[in-house]
C-alpha cells in the first residue's frame, strides 16, 4: 500500500524549486530597487540637501501633471514628491539607508518583511498597486486621541480640511496633486490640514462619520461638514470660506467708517481696517477676523470704491498694496498700521495679537479679566492692575479721559489699566470698597494672588476727579509700588465678574435650532443610505406610533357611541361577576379625593341613560340640609374604591327630584309584580342617606338603607342589604304576603321623616353610611340581589314617559 501510494505522489523535483526560489529574490531586488528614492531623483547616497533639492526642483518641473500631458506624467510626479520626502527629512532618510524604510508610521525593518506572511511574497507592484498616502506626511495625520484633545478644541479658532484616505484606493491617488496644491495654498493662510486612514483609524472615522474613501471634511466650532462638489483646488478654497460666518468682516465706507470707529465704546474691543483692491474681503483677512473675534472688530474696505475716496485720502492710504490700519479709542490716529504686498497668518497673527486690547479695557467678563489681570506666579513677573471703579453716565465721562490719558503716558509692562461699571458689577466692587458707594470714581491697585479670586489691593485715597493733583497722587502710589511689593496691605476676595456681554438665551436658542436644521438638511441632502438609516428609522417610528395610537382611536371612537343589542335576560350574571371581582377594593386609588358628580338634567344621560357596558353609577340620595354631612360620610367610605375606572359616583337631590326615586322603586315592583299601584304621592324627600348602585347599560341596580341607631345589629345588616333580599330567602311564602310585605316596607320607608315619629328621632346622620363600606365590598363581589327596570325613569317632573336607553 505504501509503496503504490509513493509512486502515485512523487516528491517535489529539486530543479523546479531552485528556479522558484531565484526567479522571487530577482523579483524581490527589482522590486527593491523601484523604491529606491535616490534612483528616483538621480542622485547618489551620499548627496547633499541642496543636491537633493536641486534635483527635486527640476523633475517637479519636469513631470508636473499641468505642464506635463504624459500620461506617466502624474505617477512619476508622486515617485519625485515621495521621494523628496523621504531623503529630505534626515531622519527618515537614515531609516531607509539602514532598513529600507520608505514609511515613517512603519516600524524599522518591516519593510523587508512586511511582504513575507505565511512563506509566501506579496508585493504591491508585483500587481501593479501604489499605496494612497503618496503625498501624506507623519504631521498631517490626526489620531483619536490627538483629535479630541488638540484638534477639535483649536477648531473654535480656525478651520481644518481633512482628507479620508485608506490603503488600496486608486481616487485618493487621483485627488492627490490637487490636494497637494491646495494644502500649499491654504497653510500658510492658516487653515489647519490633517489626514485620516479610514483603515488604521476606524475610530476617528466612525466620530467624524466618514465611511468611504476619498472623503474630504471641514471642521470649524467642532461642527463637522462634508465636501461634495467636485474635488478642484478652487472649489475647496471656496469650501473653507463658506465654512466661516458671514459676519465676521464688515464692509466699510466713507459713510460709516466713524460709526465703526467709534463703536470700541460698546464692543469694548480695537478696530481694524483693510484697505484692498478687491471687492469681498480675502480669506486671509476672515480667517483673522474669526481667530480673534472676541477681541477685535474687522472691517474691509475696498480701495476701487468711489464712495470710498474722502477715506482712502483722510488715513493717506497708499493704493498699491493692502493695508492694515488698527485704531484704539483714537478714532483719529491709528495706534499701528501694516503695508504688505502679501498677507500671510503668522504676520496677521502677530499683528493683532500685540493690539487686541484697548489702551483701558474694560472689565466685561471673567476671562477677560484672567487675561488682563493675571495670577500672580513668580516674582518677577508680577503684574499689577489699576482699576477705575465709575459709571457710565455722561458726568463720569471727564474722569475716564484723564485716567485714559494717564495709563496712555505711564504705560509699562507690569501695570494694566483697566476701569469698570459699578451699577453692572455690583458684587465686584462692593468686595473692594466694602459699604462704600460710588459718588465719585475711585481708583484701586490690586494684584491677583490665586485663580480663587484672592487679591491684595489698596484704595488710592481722595477718589478720582482726573485733577493734575490725583494724577500725582496716583503716580506716587505706582512708585511706592515698585519699590515695595508689600504695599498692597489690604486683601479680598473677588467674586467672579458678570458676563455683560452674553447674548440672551433665545438669541442662543435660536442660532442652535438653526445649525440643527441646516445641519439635517445637509444630512438628508447628502447623505448615503447607510448614513440616512437612523434618521429614516426614528420617522417611521414615529409614523407608526402616530397611526396606532391617534388615527386607529379617532376611527374606532364613533363605533363606541353606536346603540348595542340588549342582552338576552336569561343571559347569566357570569360576565358582571368577573368584571366585578376583577376590579376589588384592594386597588389603590390614583387620586387623594373621591370625584362626586351631582345628577342634573346634564349629566343624567352620560352618567346614567348611557352608560358604558361594566361600569356602575353609585349615587347617595340627600337633601340640602344633609348634603355636607352626608356627602363627607359618602367619600370616606367608598375612597378605597375610587382607583376604579369602572365605578363612578355621583348624588342626587331629593329636594329638586323627588319624585324620581319612588317613580324608579315603582318601575321596579311594577316590573317585578305587574298590578301593584303604590301611592302616587310618594316622593324621594324620605330617601335621605339611601345608595343606589345603577348599572345604566343592563338595567338594575342594587338598593342600600341607612342604618337606624339602636336597631339590632342583624335587623339593621338585613335592613342595609336590600330592600328586596327578604324575597330571596323567603321563597315559600306566598307571593300575595311578600308583595304586602314590600308595600308596607317601602310606604314605611317613604314616610317615615315625614311624620316626624319617635323612631326617625332616633336617625343619626353622621351613622346613616357607617355599612356602606361592607356593601360597596359586597357589591364588588357581585352578591347583592339586583332589582332590574324596564327603562330608566326621567329626572325632570314634566316627563311623563320613561327614558329610553
Amino acid at each position: 500500500m505504501t509503496a503504490v501510494r509513493n509512486s502515485r505522489h512523487p516528491g517535489p523535483c529539486p530543479l523546479a524549486l531552485a528556479i522558484f526560489l531565484l526567479v522571487l529574490t530577482e523579483h524581490l531586488v527589482e522590486t527593491t530597487a523601484a523604491y529606491d528614492p535616490y534612483k528616483v531623483l538621480g542622485v547618489s547616497r551620499s548627496a547633499s540637501q541642496a543636491e537633493v533639492k536641486k534635483a527635486y526642483k527640476t523633475l517637479a518641473k519636469e513631470w508636473h501633471p499641468d505642464k506635463n500631458k504624459d500620461p506617466i506624467a502624474e505617477d512619476m510626479f508622486i515617485k519625485v514628491s515621495k521621494s523628496y520626502e523621504i531623503l529630505s527629512n534626515e531622519e527618515r532618510r537614515a531609516n531607509f539607508d539602514r532598513y529600507g524604510q520608505v514609511d515613517e508610521n512603519e516600524p524599522f525593518g518591516q519593510s523587508q518583511r512586511q511582504h513575507f506572511q505565511n512563506g509566501f511574497y506579496f508585493d504591491e507592484s508585483f500587481f501593479h498597486f501604489s499605496r494612497s498616502r503618496d503625498f501624506a506626511d507623519s504631521k498631517y495625520l490626526f489620531h483619536h486621541a490627538q483629535f479630541n484633545s488638540d484638534v477639535l478644541p483649536d477648531s473654535h479658532k480656525r478651520p481644518y480640511l481633512i482628507k479620508v484616505t485608506s490603503d488600496w484606493c486608486f481616487a485618493c491617488i487621483h485627488i492627490e496633486p490637487v490636494w497637494k496644491e491646495t494644502v500649499e495654498e491654504l497653510e500658510p493662510l492658516g487653515v489647519g490640514i490633517g489626514i485620516v486612514d479610514l483603515g488604521y483609524e476606524r475610530r476617528l472615522a466612525n466620530q467624524l462619520g466618514a465611511h468611504r474613501a476619498p472623503s474630504i471634511i471641514g471642521l470649524l466650532n467642532g461642527r463637522v461638514t462634508f465636501f461634495h462638489q467636485t474635488i478642484r483646488r478652487e472649489h475647496l478654497r471656496q469650501f473653507i470660506e463658506d465654512l466661516l460666518p458671514q459676519n465676521l468682516v464688515e464692509k466699510i465706507t466713507s459713510d460709516n467708517y466713524q460709526n465703526f470707529l467709534e463703536s470700541w465704546h460698546v464692543g469694548n474691543k480695537p478696530n481694524v481696517l483693510l484697505f484692498d483692491k478687491h471687492f469681498n474681503a480675502p480669506i486671509i483677512y476672515k480667517l483673522s477676523a474669526f481667530a480673534f473675534r472676541d477681541y477685535v472688530r474687522f472691517g474691509y474696505v475696498e480701495q476701487g470704491d468711489v464712495r470710498n475716496t474722502e477715506l482712502l485720502r483722510q488715513f493717506n492710504v497708499n493704493t498699491n498694496f493692502p493695508m492694515l490700519l488698527l485704531f484704539k479709542e483714537d478714532t483719529k490716529n491709528p495706534v499701528d498700521m501694516i503695508q504688505a504686498a502679501g498677507l500671510y497668518w503668522k504676520l496677521m497673527e502677530m499683528f493683532v495679537s500685540n493690539n487686541k486690547f484697548l489702551q483701558v479695557p474694560r472689565l466685561v467678563n471673567q476671562q477677560l479679566f484672567d487675561e488682563l489681570c493675571p495670577v500672580k506666579q513668580f516674582h518677577r513677573r508680577r503684574k499689577y492692575c489699576v482699576l477705575l471703579i465709575t459709571n457710565d453716565d455722561q458726568t463720569f465721562l471727564p474722569q475716564y479721559q484723564a485716567f485714559l490719558d494717564f495709563a496712555t503716558f505711564n504705560k509699562k509692562e507690569v501695570l494694566r489699566f483697566v476701569y469698570v461699571y459699578q451699577h453692572k458689577q455690583q458684587p465686584f466692587c462692593q468686595a473692594l470698597l466694602p459699604n462704600q458707594a460710588v459718588v465719585s470714581p475711585q481708583v484701586v491697585i490690586l494684584e491677583r494672588r490665586s485663580s480663587g479670586g484672592k487679591v491684595l489691593y489698596r484704595s488710592v485715597i481722595g477718589g478720582w476727579n482726573g485733577s493734575e493733583e490725583d494724577k500725582y497722587r496716583l503716580l506716587e502710589h505706582l512708585e511706592l509700588l515698585q519699590k515695595d511689593p508689600t504695599y498692597l496691605t489690604s486683601d479680598a476676595t473677588l467674586p467672579e465678574l458678570n458676563n455683560e456681554m452674553a447674548p440672551m438665551f433665545l438669541i442662543e436658542w435660536l442660532n442652535a435650532a438653526c445649525d440643527y436644521i441646516h445641519q439635517i438638511y445637509d444630512d438628508l441632502l447628502y447623505s448615503n443610505w447607510r448614513e440616512m438609516m437612523p434618521i429614516l428609522s426614528l420617522i417611521f417610528s414615529a409614523l407608526f406610533i402616530l397611526f396606532g395610537t391617534v388615527i386607529i382611536q379617532a376611527f374606532s371612537e364613533p363605533s363606541e357611541t353606536k346603540p348595542r343589542k340588549p342582552a338576552p335576560k336569561e343571559q347569566t350574571q357570569s360576565d358582571d361577576d368577573a368584571s366585578s371581582r376583577s376590579t376589588t377594593s384592594s386597588r389603590p386609588p390614583k387620586k387623594d379625593f373621591v370625584e362626586v358628580t351631582e345628577l342634573t338634567d346634564v349629566t343624567y344621560t352620560s352618567n346614567l341613560v348611557k352608560l358604558r357596558p361594566g361600569h356602575i353609577n353609585v349615587v347617595l340620595v340627600l337633601t340640602n340640609a344633609s348634603k355636607n354631612a352626608l356627602l363627607r360620610k359618602f367619600a370616606k367610605e367608598v375612597f378605597s374604591f375610587s382607583g376604579t375606572q369602572t365605578i363612578h359616583f355621583s348624588f342626587l337631590n331629593a329636594e329638586k327630584h323627588h319624585h324620581w326615586m319612588p317613580t324608579l322603586l315603582r318601575s321596579c315592583s311594577n316590573a317585578s309584580r305587574p298590578g301593584t299601584h303604590p301611592d302616587e304621592d310618594e316622593d324621594s324627600s324620605g330617601y335621605s342617606g339611601h345608595v343606589l348602585a345603577l348599572n345604566g347599560y343592563k338595567k338594575y341596580f342594587c338598593h342600600f338603607r341607612p342604618v337606624f341607631v339602636g336597631d339590632d345589629l342583624s335587623d339593621a345588616s338585613s335592613a342595609s342589604e336590600s330592600s328586596f333580599s327578604s324575597e330571596s330567602r323567603r321563597k315559600s311564602r306566598s307571593r300575595s304576603r311578600s308583595s304586602s310585605d314590600s308595600r308596607s316596607r317601602s310606604r314605611e320607608d317613604g314616610v317615615r321623616s315625614k311624620r316626624g315619629s319617635s323612631r326617625a328621632t332616633s336617625i343619626d346622620v353622621h351613622h346613616k353610611l357607617d355599612r356602606l363600606g361592607l356593601w360597596m365590598e359586597r357589591l364588588m363581589e357581585g352578591t347583592l340581589p339586583r332589582c332590574h327596570v324596564p327603562s330608566w325613569p326621567p329626572l325632570h317632573v314634566a316627563a311623563n314617559t320613561p327614558t329610553e336607553s
